[in-house]
């Protein structure tokens, strides 16, 4: 019998301006307050430095899944040409290497590309029946919407953190949800 997870709780700050939200979220974060997430309608420059999130492993799952590509494009032509069906054209050799060329990089950049598809769906938990983590609509829109974590921020009460974002520049007083 599967339990279900117990929900968790978020403070919710909705933010009308870039120019607002930047130095909220450097002066919340030098406070000492985990931001669990921001929610922008639009990519913000730095956005994930002042958020002091570390550099994507995607780039090394991609070097990973074009070289097993590689791998099994050359290993396959092997297998096939040098193998399994030995065919003789005009003298060659069995295992012409160079002809091995448009094969292997097709195969290589489509293992990359399905690779990275796969591993991002993953990695951000999307996909068929996966349910949308959206703490308010308006942040596809024209909101800035920052999420913060009430246990991952024991350390404060929630109204403390309500006083930190009103100091801050919210346009809207800050709201708790549950996900």
């Amino acid at each position: 019998m599967a339990h279900s997870k117990e929900p968790k709780k978020f403070l919710v700050g909705i933010f009308d301006d870039e120019d607002v939200l930047i130095p909220a979220v450097k002066k919340l974060r030098a406070s000492g307050v985990k931001i669990h997430e921001v929610y922008t309608p639009y990519p913000v420059h730095d956005l994930d430095v002042y958020l002091g999130y570390k550099r994507s492993r995607l780039s090394k799952a991609a070097f990973i899944f074009g070289a097993t590509g590689t791998l099994l494009a050359i290993l396959m032509q092997s297998f096939m040409l040098g193998f399994s069906w030995p065919m003789n054209i005009g003298g060659k050799d069995h295992l012409a290497y160079p002809d091995f060329v448009p094969v292997t990089f097709e195969l290589t950049v489509l293992l990359a590309a399905l690779g990275m598809v796969a591993t991002f769906l993953i990695s951000n938990n999307l996909g068929p029946g996966k349910q949308a983590l959206m703490f308010d609509p308006r942040s596809t829109d024209d909101k800035f919407v920052m999420a913060i974590e009430l246990e991952k921020n024991h350390q404060f009460t929630q109204m403390q953190i309500e006083e930190l974002l009103l100091q801050h520049g919210v346009s809207e007083k800050p709201k708790e949800k549950e996900v």
